[in-house]
């Protein structure tokens, strides 16, 4: 019972991871820049995402611009979103994967394949998760870096926006519910899990004694 109880809390997590995760991908607000310009009615707040960069004037006009080349793109910005697209369909094959596994379903057939099923499930979010946390950290790294240096205008310094956290507290609950999922496996028989059961050497002799007994027969 406890451990449906946390195969359900970590399905739940790994919902939210899911959602996380394609919002902050779709999202154009990986970095932030705000220029207020002479006054505050002139302000432009600039937002550049994996896919497009869109930008808010002050008196209410939204423009966006999609990002259509790929090869013209920084390299941090080439692998957060090969990075991310990879965890969008890590985490749906793990959801898939632990709705057959966990044992509130009834699906999967018998329980050694629920609980096969519910691991495949758990390494799938842990996968996503890791995959979530890449671009995150480089995307970060790189804003930080172009912000404290002092040879780049001001006006082309930029803050880490609302995505990347999205995309950091998703990554964090997909890798979470993995290891809930691949702990409950690993609970259910942990002797099976370190110790491999072995296989009864097979005597010669009861071999030879058997294939004679079986010869005699056909005689």
């Amino acid at each position: 019972m406890v451990s449906a109880r946390l195969q359900l809390l970590a399905f739940v997590l790994a919902l939210s991871g899911v959602s996380g995760v394609l919002t902050a991908t779709l999202l154009p607000s990986w970095k932030v820049n705000v220029d207020t310009g002479s006054n505050i009615i002139t302000a432009i707040v600039q937002l550049q995402g994996l896919w497009m960069d869109c930008t808010w004037y002050s008196t209410g006009m939204f423009s966006c611009t999609m990002k259509y080349s790929l090869l013209s793109l920084p390299t941090h910005v080439q692998a957060a979103r090969a990075t991310m697209v990879l965890a969008c369909v890590l985490s749906a094959l793990g959801i898939c994967t632990s709705t057959v596994g966990m044992k509130c379903t009834r699906l999967g057939g018998d329980r050694g394949t629920k609980s096969h099923a519910a691991f495949a499930g758990g390494v799938c979010f842990m996968s996503a998760g890791i995959s979530g946390l890449i671009p995150t950290v480089w995307y970060t790294k790189e804003i930080i870096a172009n912000f404290l240096d002092l040879t780049v205008p001001e006006s082309n310094k930029h803050e880490p926006g609302g995505a990347i956290y999205i995309a950091f507290i998703s990554a964090m609950l997909l890798f979470i519910s993995g290891m809930i999922f691949c702990t409950s496996y690993m609970k259910k028989d942990p002797e099976a899990w370190l110790y491999p059961p072995k296989q009864q050497p097979i005597c010669t002799s009861e071999l030879e004694g058997n294939s004679a007994y079986n010869l005699k027969d056909y005689v």
